[in-house]
């Protein structure tokens, strides 16, 4: 737990651990921030962004949808590994979230991954105020590459903000640790990036492992078609709760707007017919 770093402080993090950092904007005063609280910081969190084309997706993070406004995170991490910040203060990026994965993160108290999340963004604990959000470019089809460039410069950032707060990789988590309706980001573990970030802080912030930049290793999957059917189900009734207060959700938590939930969607079913084909071809 820890108060957020200034825009110059992050900045010079990021830096430091040699990001290649692109500044988009007024990013240092962009954000939610009238909309609620933004710290203490428990951590950060890493997500995919299901679009592709770089500029594109810098604005939509940046802009956001008609019905969910921008910032959608602090930073996006491009293809080519440049790391985009678009943001600074409150994002809606996390939404509502495990308040059982809070507290272990906040402890870093965990084995390889915080206990499975039974808490999601229509019932959660507001994220946006706690966590530190990060876009990484990506269909999230699980096919999409995560090119070595980008995952190297997942693993710089998360290592940066753990460096200056002093916190060990544990408070790095994903989206899909975060929230039970959520499954990004797909295609690399999270318990192997952990292990990166873990590694990369027992050197300076100028270390790099060598000429050749890592490949991120591929992920073993973890998601089900039942584990699909689920976030599709979620996110076709958050689409329904939008403009109004789920019962029990905390005071200050903004919802996602159509447009997140409609991307998601689209994402899972061709998941699920992709299951399909590949149960008509067994048969």
């Amino acid at each position: 737990m820890a108060n957020p770093l200034s825009a110059a402080a992050v900045l010079a993090a990021l830096r430091a651990e040699d990001v290649r950092v692109v500044e988009v904007g007024n990013w240092r005063t962009h954000n939610r921030n009238q909309k609620g609280a933004w710290g203490p910081i428990n951590g950060s969190i890493v997500h995919h962004t299901v679009t592709k084309g770089t500029a594109a997706t810098v604005r939509i993070v940046r802009d956001g949808y008609s019905s969910l406004p921008g910032p959608l995170c602090h930073g996006m991490i491009a293809k080519d590994g440049r790391v985009h910040l678009v943001g600074w203060g409150r994002t809606n990026h996390a939404g509502g979230g495990d308040p059982k994965v809070l507290d272990q993160v906040t402890a870093e108290s965990y084995g390889t991954r915080p206990t499975p999340p039974t808490h999601g963004n229509s019932d959660g604990v507001d994220g946006n105020a706690r966590f530190y959000g990060w876009e990484c470019q990506n269909l999230g089809d699980g096919k999409d590459p995560w090119p070595a460039a980008q995952y190297d410069a997942i693993v710089r950032v998360q290592a940066a903000l753990c460096r200056a707060h002093k916190w060990s990789a544990k408070s790095v988590i994903g989206h899909l640790e975060w929230s039970s309706d959520k499954v990004d980001p797909r295609g690399f573990s999270m318990t192997t990036l952990r292990s990166d970030v873990a590694e990369r802080l027992k050197h300076p912030a100028s270390w790099s492992p060598g000429k050749t930049t890592p490949t991120p290793p591929k992920e073993t999957p973890v998601s089900t078609t039942d584990d699909r059917v689920k976030a599709l189900h979620t996110n076709l009734l958050s689409i329904g709760e939008i403009g109004t207060t789920a019962k029990g959700t905390p005071s200050g938590r903004v919802e996602h707007g159509a447009g997140y939930y409609l991307a998601h969607i689209l994402n899972e079913v061709r998941q699920l017919r992709a299951d399909v084909a590949a149960l008509k071809k067994e048969a």
